[in-house]
Parts: C-alpha cells; structure tokens; sequence
C-alpha cells in the first residue's frame, strides 16, 4: 500500500512489493536487510511526496504485534491513520489494538479493504464488523464490483462513476482506468460484463443510499465516521481514489498538547499519574505559533552503515525549521542551544540536507548522544514540553552476551546505538558498573531476533541469548529505599529486582497475577507499566 501511495505521487517510478521477489521486492519502506529477507516491516520508516498542491507526509509502520511499540510512536507523529483490513479475514488482534491508541490520540481514521483480489467477505459484513467492534461508524465512498477474479472495479458513489480497472504489463507500474457514468446504465452493464455483479451492484446502491447518513468532513475529523474505500494495493486499484478524497478530508497539521512556561520558572514536581501524553495539562500549540517546536519519536541507527550515524526523527509542530537555527531541549537543566546545522529529508533510507521546513513535516537531525524518544526541541523565550511517549512494559527478557572477547568494542557500541532506539531496553544487576550480565528486554521475542541479526550485519558482531523466565517488568518510581524496605522484609521474593540504564529501580516478575499483587499490597512502592527518560539531563 505505501509503494502504490508513493507510486501516484510520482515520489517512485516503480512499486515494490514485500513479497515479491528480486527488483520487485525491493521496497522503499522496507529497506533492511531482515525485511527484504522475511517480508515484513521492521521498522517505521518516513517518506513524503506531494500530490497536487497538497505535500504528504507518510508513516509506514510495521504490522507485527512484536514491533507495536515503534508503531505507536509513529502514531504519536500523525494526523491521520490510515486503517487496512484484509477483505478475507477481516479485522485482526493488531489492528484493534492499534485503533484503540488512534481513537485515544483522536485521530481521524481512513479505512482501505485490501486484497479485494482475491475470495473476500461482502462488504457490508466488514462494515458491520468496523461498528460492532469499534462503534465507528463507515461511510464507503467506492464500492467494489465482484471480488477475486471476479473483481471488476469500483462505483465511486460520490461521484457516481463506475471505474473498471486494468492490471498493468509491467509489475509495479499505474493501472489503467475506464471511468463510466453509473447513470448510463447500458454502457456500465456492458463493460461489466456480467449480469449478476450488474444487478448486486444496483441492489447495493440502492441500499446504501437508503440506509446511509452522508459524508460529513466534520465528523470524519472528529474520528466519529470513517471514509471506507476497497481495492487491492497490489494490483493498484483503487490506491487513486482513497488518495483523491484523502487530501480533501484529512486533517492539516494539528495543535498538540503541551507545557508552555516562561524559562526558569519553577514548576511543581509532577505525579507519575500526570504525565501520560493523553492527560498532559497546559495549552495548545498550533502550526501557526510563531516559535519552532518540535518532538522527536524515532531514533535509527545505521541509516548509513558506513559512517555509524544516529538520526532522531523530529515531528514539527509549529513555526518554521531553517538550516543552522539554534533550538533548546527540553529535559536539559542548562540553557544551551543545539545547532541543527543539517536537518534532512527522509525517504526510507535515503536522505537530502533540506533548508526549511514546515507543520507536519518529519525532518531527521543527528543525535549527539543526548536526545531520547519524546524529547521535545524548540525556540523563543517559553519553554515547551510536548508529552512524553512512554516506553512499553517489556514481556521477553534475555541475558545477552558476546562470545567473542576480541570484539567487544563493536559489541558494545552496537548495542548502545540500538538501545537508543528504544524498541529494547537493557536492564543490569543494581549497582554493576558495566562488567556484569546485561539483560535484554522487549515486548516481543522478534526484537531479539532483530537485534542479533543487526548486530551481525551492521556490526559484524556475534551475540548469545539466554531467555530468563519473567513476563514483565514494573519501574518502582518510590525509588530504591522503598524497593530495599520491601525486600528486606520479604515481599519481593520471587521477584528480581534490576536497575534499568539510568538505574532507576526495575522489578521483575514471572506472572501477571504476582504483579498486581505487589502494586495492591506494596503502594510506596509506586509501580508503573511504563517508563519515561529522566528529566534535567
């Protein structure tokens, strides 16, 4: 679906697909090593084009539960959602869980029926499935005409246009369209070429006409109606038109939460409670403040392998990005200035040194070594902070070890860069002063596998995991007196008590039922699910 979105807007000449093979799998979205190999995404990535007067700005996000954590990064970015659903199967665990972080964000939500090449279910029955679960109401702008190879096209019911589609010759190329006037009964008839898709899709009309409230853009912002459109990426029908009424009705950069105070002011200290993003008091900061802000929500290692880069990914929120401007951080206690001497465009992998850029853009600045996920960047005489975006509870944990002494520097500095990236943590014995086992934790134990086969291939470094047989990790935010109170007394036992890299107190624990026993039993000990990075840095 992203190939095809780049494709109409002339950003490729050539779509990939991830399970295609040779050129054809060559993805732009999908440009690690792993995903070209497993046809999967990875890693979100960002890529932008522009169609007609209108510059889009597209998150590609990985599908696998394993890597939600960057997925719902990526959404902390966005304006809109774009919400695939596979025809034959219908809605799947991770699309409700991901809808659940969109509706939280209020975010605008498109929907695509994919695959409508192939045997799916009726559209009403995926309609229906949308509401019962979700108590999203959809509107369908297109409807389609038969499905696997009896799958015709389209009738764009605002336009009220029948488009038949022809599969390009040439993989990843355009398909070609025949628009007709639904109102000329005969010609539509004709080219359809079968009587029974003819008549359903008149009975289907008619229906929907009937039944159906109108398309209302307000609501459709709101997040309380969803446009429906159905196609099938691969084939490249339909990708046009959910692009031709997305840049109509989706949302323009938006105001975003934040804490807005003079610089110096002394600010209360906050509860744990009160910093999650969704709660985060203070003022809005629209597009058109004059002050640049931004916040970072992605780290990459290794865009360019040969030069060991660490590039943090900047959603701009307000005022304007100019090369060489000097920006403040957010978690520093001191008054320096960042120079942003060479902000980029990202394309994937691909980058271009930019000299401006705007609202909604995503723009890629080096990382020194002190910038962290959810930090926030800006200018101007008050001081901003946008939420913070949370790092997820780990589920897997592994000790991990190089079994080559020789090449433990590449070791070490690879896994750091990795760690930077937030998608795992590292967790070590209370008070080791890096000469102890080093746990690995993740939400899923294909991060694992992300991690060794990275290690192998960007630093050419060999890594030994030893799963540990814990399920979850709680931060215990009443810090390390509480955490020794309540083990000195026994309350912990069978839990493993560990430091994470700001040797902040992490407990561990082998079951959920044992967690929240401790959380209701030991409240000093102020347990929570997630964590952020430390404040005054």
């Amino acid at each position: 679906m992203t190939e095809k979105l780049l494709l109409h807007g002339g950003a490729i000449q050539q779509a990939g697909a991830v399970r295609q093979k040779g050129e054809q799998r060559r993805t732009a979205s999908d440009f690690m090593q792993m995903e070209q190999d497993r046809g999967i995404s990875i890693s979100a990535t960002s890529m932008s084009f522009d169609f007609g007067p209108s510059k889009i700005n597209v998150l590609d996000t990985p599908g696998h539960q394993d890597f939600s954590e960057d997925t719902y990064r990526a959404l902390a970015a966005a304006d809109n959602a774009l919400m695939l659903v596979d025809a034959a199967k219908g809605l799947e665990p991770q699309t409700r869980k991901l809808f659940e972080v969109c509706r939280m964000r209020g975010l605008p939500i498109f929907s695509f029926c994919n695959k409508l090449d192939r045997p799916a279910l009726a559209p009403m029955e995926i309609m229906d499935q949308i509401e019962a679960e979700f108590g999203l109401e959809t509107h369908p702008v297109v409807w389609p005409i038969g499905d696997g190879d009896r799958f015709k096209g389209l009738l764009d019911r605002v336009e009220n246009k029948v488009l038949l589609y022809e599969k390009s010759e040439k993989r990843g190329q355009r398909a070609t369209v025949l628009e007709i006037d639904f109102s000329d009964r005969e010609a539509v008839k004709a080219a359809i070429n079968d009587d029974e898709l003819f008549d359903k899709l008149e009975e289907d009309q008619e229906i929907l006409e009937e039944l159906l409230p109108p398309l209302d853009k307000a609501r459709v912002l709101s997040g309380d109606q969803s446009p429906l459109f159905f196609g099938s990426a691969i084939a490249d029908f339909g990708v046009d038109k959910f692009l031709d009424y997305f840049v109509d009705f989706g949302s323009i950069p938006a105001a975003r939460n934040a804490l807005v105070e003079e610089e110096g002011a002394v600010k209360k200290k906050k509860a744990a409670d009160d910093i999650e993003e969704e709660e985060t008091p203070g003022v809005t900061v629209a597009a058109d403040y004059p002050e640049f802000s931004g916040f970072i929500f992605k780290m990459q290692a290794n865009l360019d392998p040969q030069h060991r880069d660490r590039l943090a990914y900047v959603r701009v929120v307000s005022g304007k990005y100019e090369k060489g401007m000097k920006v403040k951080h957010s978690r520093s206690k001191s008054s320096k200035t960042y120079n942003l001497a060479a902000a980029q465009a990202l394309f994937g992998q691909t980058r271009e040194i930019i000299e401006t850029a705007y609202p909604g853009d995503i723009i890629g600045i080096n990382n020194p070594g002190l910038f962290a996920i959810g930090d926030t960047l800006y200018t101007g005489p008050k001081k901003i902070q946008f939420p913070g975006i949370p790092s997820f509870s780990p589920e897997k944990f592994a000790y991990i070890t190089n079994p080559n002494p020789s090449s433990y520097k590449s070791f070490s500095k690879g896994l750091s860069q990795l760690l930077d990236e937030g998608a795992i943590q590292m967790l070590r014995q209370r008070g080791d002063d890096g000469g102890g086992p080093m746990i690995l934790a993740a939400v899923g134990q294909l991060q694992f596998e992300v991690v060794t086969a990275r290690l192998k291939d960007e630093y050419k470094v060999d890594a030994t995991l030893e799963p540990i047989a814990y399920s979850l990790a709680r931060w215990a935010e009443g810090g390390w007196d509480e955490v020794d109170k309540c083990d000195a007394d026994g309350k912990l036992f069978g839990t493993m008590i560990v430091e994470d890299r700001w040797k902040r107190p992490v407990l561990l624990f082998r079951n959920d039922w044992k967690a929240r026993d401790t959380e209701a039993e030991e409240k000093s000990l102020e347990l929570k699910p997630f964590s952020l990075p430390p404040m005054n840095v």
